[in-house]
Formats: C-alpha cells, structure tokens, sequence
C-alpha cells in the first residue's frame, strides 16, 4: 500500500536537525510522497529546499499564513518566483483564521485573494486554511472566476459546510484529530464525502494521531488516518490507501517515490 501525506511541515525549525531521517522513516513504512507546506517566506523557500533534495517523493507549497499576516509584508515577486519553481504543487497554506486575531480580517481577505490569482497565474491548486472563518472564506472563494482547485486542509467544519466545499470540486482532507475526536460533525462529514474527494494529512509536527498522542506528528503516521477513515467507512485500508494516493496525485500532479 502507498499513502501520500498531503499536509507536511518538515521546513519546521522542530525537524532541522532531522528531516531526513523523518523522511526515510516515512518512506520505509509506505508513505512514498510527502508535500510540505509554508507558512511564510522562510518556511515556503525551506520547503522547496527539502524538496529539491529528493528527485520524487517530496514536494512544496508557498504561501503566507494567515495568522503571519499582520507580521511579514506580503511579497508577491518573492512567492510568486517560489510558485513557478518546478517542485511547488500548490499555493498554501492560506486562508483565513479569526481564532487568536480577528483585527487582520481584512488584510487576510487582501492577501488570500493575491494567491488565489496567483494560483491562477501558475496553474496550480490551493491548501485552504480556515479557522473561525467560514462565512468569509467562502465568500473570498466565490468571487474568484475560474472558482480554484484545490483542498480544504484539517477540515474544520460540518457536513452543509462540507457540502459546499465539494459542490465548489475542491477536496477535503483530515489529520489525526479524527482518531481521538469525539465530534459526531466530524463522523458524519467522513461517512458521507465520497472517497474520491478524500485527502489524508499529518500537519506535523502537530496534531498527532492515536497511538501517538504526546510526541512529535509525522508523516509516517499519516497511515493512522487512513486507517480511521477505513474504519469509520467500513471499507479497507489498502481501498483507502490506492483512492487517496490517487487523489493526491490527480490534484497536486505528482509521481511517488
């Protein structure tokens, strides 16, 4: 079985001194493609960095998160130049979050409309970040005309929010929050989202999955999320692995390792 980690952030200062390592581990146990993402400038250039690296298997996304908006000045030339670079497969992570900071809204939305045109420029999808911002994120993915591809990462909403995210053919993914949530929301957006439209991530080094609650989030233990989802849809894991393998590189165009 092949899983891909869709959501990664080894350009984080927390694996500088062994990403690498990470990286074999990840691939030994079946997680054969792994995207990191930005958060900012420095992390987005990192991330393409790390990719570089590898001849296949790793990837990056650019892109300026929404939380960092207030303190890093947008730098269009800069990102854009990082978007065009042959590793990057998507604009991201960018979105909206209201959660510590609601003042930003408004150079948020600003910042988030560039890089959605920006993704336009170089034909490549989003990772969607929303947190306390449904109402706006939709609002700013509505205007945009082409409507973008992309994935609404660590989905945080419900299933009539979900509805819309796939009814707009943008994909949803989940981290290892639903190996120890008790959310019933959550159970149903997985029960119902049709597994073509499934993405599977890690977010590390956070959001640790069951049995791992504690330490440092991977992408090797992307392979729990999997594994939750083929509970919760009472299906095989290997079914899942092969479809959401497949998704990722339909969405992002990559090859595996």
């Amino acid at each position: 079985m092949i899983f891909v980690d869709t959501h990664a952030h080894l350009n984080f200062e927390v694996f500088k001194n062994d990403y690498r390592q990470v990286i074999e581990r990840a691939l030994a146990n079946g997680v054969k493609g792994i995207i990191n993402v930005g958060s900012n400038l420095e992390t987005s250039k990192k991330a393409v960095a790390i990719a570089e690296e590898y001849p296949a298997g790793v990837y990056a996304a650019v892109g300026l998160h929404p939380i960092h908006a207030k303190e890093e000045k947008f730098d269009e030339v800069a990102f854009l130049k990082l978007a065009r670079n042959k590793k990057v497969v998507a604009l991201g992570e960018i979105g909206l979050d209201y959660y510590y900071d609601k003042s930003s809204a408004e150079l948020q939305k600003e910042i988030f409309r560039q890089f959605l045109k920006m993704s336009h420029a170089v034909s490549k999808p989003v990772i969607l970040h929303s947190r306390d911002a449904q109402e706006d994120v939709l609002s700013v993915l509505m205007e945009e005309r082409p409507e973008p591809r992309g994935v609404m990462h660590c989905f945080p909403g419900d299933w009539p929010y979900a509805k819309v995210i796939l009814d707009m053919g943008l994909y949803i993914s989940f981290t290892g929050l639903i190996t120890f949530t008790k959310n019933s929301n959550t159970f149903e957006v997985l029960q119902k989202v049709p597994l073509d439209r499934l993405l599977i991530e890690t977010d590390c080094p956070y959001l640790s999955p069951e049995p791992y609650r504690g330490q440092r989030n991977e992408p090797a233990f992307v392979i729990e999320v999997a594994q939750k989802i083929a509970e919760i849809k009472k299906i095989s894991l290997a079914e899942v692995a092969q479809q959401t393998t497949k998704n990722a590189q339909n969405l992002f165009k990559i090859k595996n390792r």
